[in-house]
Order: structure tokens, then C-alpha cells, then sequence
């Protein structure tokens, strides 16, 4: 997959004294590094459990508090912002929580390199960033490369969770992952958001205001 166009821009964002101490003296033990072989995923946990990729999990609250939820599942969070990477290092550190792991690289060579086919049992991609302007929608993740790669990675029966409150780009999701013949919709158009995802304190905010939420569920056909 040919994508020298990024979906993100490293903004020179402040980064704590907390976030500074937990990437240098954290990575060594929740991080994972950007490598060109396949996660051993079994080697990382140190057992055989589902695996899910979360790509963007910026401060990592929702990231945290789905990997606490869900002790039988193993969970790796992609973010490519210092601050966000050290935030999340600090709440596994803190809450031990011990299936979740941290990879700070761009979340498409992860997927293209240290992920092997038909691997995971889900990917999340919760709040992408929209880029609104015109011009800037070839920034957008969520485009046919993409789509069929996450397709490829998922285990027969895996799924995608996606959500978004950019209505235009929610009927752009909704309309390049239906065209993914590996993909098949759970739902008639958008999902009802399933009770795994947290309401996070934006989207109340967003949801008081009257901004809509849409949830996309898909997942790999059977083969």
C-alpha cells in the first residue's frame, strides 16, 4: 500500500514533566518498537489471548478504561504524539493494567509490517482526525487502501469500530468500507454504539451540544 501522505501532522504540543519521565523510564516496559517482523503477540502478553489494535488513542482514557474492561482480551494502542504516549504510559503504570501496550509509529506501517494477516480480533478507530477542508480529505485515513489492509489483518469474523462526529466523513466511511468486498456491515448504515466504548467527556460535551456520534461496526467475512 502506497501512502506517502500522512493522516496526521506532529504538532510541537507541550509535553509534561509526568509524560516526559514515563516515556524515558516507562517505554522499556509497556512500549512496544517499530520493527519490520510481525508482533509475537504471545511473547509480548506472555499468553494466547484475542488481540486489538486501536490506532489513535490520543491521552489514552478510552484506551485504558476498554483494556481494564476487557481482562481476556490483549489490547496494543498506536499514537504517534509524545504527550499521548506518555499519558498512556502512566496509566498502565499506574492501574497495572497488564494487556495493554503502547507502539509510537505511524499506524499504517504497524499494520503494513508488525502485523501479520488474518491476526487480530479487532481494530478501534475512535475520533480519526476528520480534516474538514476540502482539500485536505486525501489526509483522511479511512480511504480504500486503507479499508482493505485492516481488512486483511483481521481474523475471519474480526471486526472494525470506527467512529467518528464528522457527519461528512462518517457518510465517507460508511460508503469506502461497504466497498470492501472483505467487509460486511452489522448494521443497516450506522451502529448503535456498542457498550465497550466509553462515552468520553468530548462527546458528552458534543452530544449536549446536539452533535451526532456515528459508530461503524464491520467485520471480516467468513472465509
Amino acid at each position: 500500500m502506497n501512502r506517502p501522505i500522512r493522516s496526521y501532522v506532529l504538532r510541537q504540543g507541550r509535553t509534561s514533566p509526568a509524560q516526559k519521565r514515563a516515556l524515558e523510564a516507562l517505554s522499556a516496559k509497556y512500549a512496544i518498537a517499530f520493527t519490520q517482523q510481525p508482533i509475537d503477540a504471545r511473547a509480548v502478553f506472555e499468553r494466547n489471548a484475542p488481540l486489538v489494535l486501536e490506532i489513535g488513542s490520543g491521552m489514552g482514557e478510552t484506551t485504558a478504561a476498554i483494556a481494564r474492561a476487557q481482562p481476556g482480551t490483549d489490547f496494543i494502542a498506536i499514537e504517534v504524539h509524545g504527550p499521548g504516549v506518555g499519558s498512556l504510559l502512566n496509566r498502565i503504570e499506574a492501574e497495572q493494567i497488564a494487556n495493554l501496550r503502547v507502539i509510537r509509529h505511524d499506524a499504517v506501517d504497524v499494520l503494513e509490517h508488525m502485523v501479520a494477516d488474518a491476526s487480530l480480533a479487532g481494530i478501534h478507530l475512535f475520533f480519526p482526525d476528520p480534516w474538514p477542508k476540502k482539500r485536505h480529505h486525501k489526509r483522511r485515513l479511512v480511504q480504500p487502501g486503507f479499508a482493505a489492509l485492516a481488512a486483511r489483518k483481521l481474523a475471519p469474523g474480526g471486526y472494525l469500530h470506527a467512529a467518528t462526529d464528522w457527519p461528512e466523513y462518517a457518510e465517507q466511511m460508511l460508503a469506502v468500507l461497504q466497498a470492501e468486498p472483505l467487509l460486511q456491515n452489522t448494521a443497516a448504515g450506522y451502529a448503535a454504539r456498542p457498550a465497550y466504548r466509553p462515552l468520553t467527556k468530548f462527546e458528552r460535551r458534543g452530544l449536549g451540544l446536539g452533535h451526532a456520534v456515528h459508530d461503524l461496526l464491520f467485520r471480516r467475512r467468513q472465509e
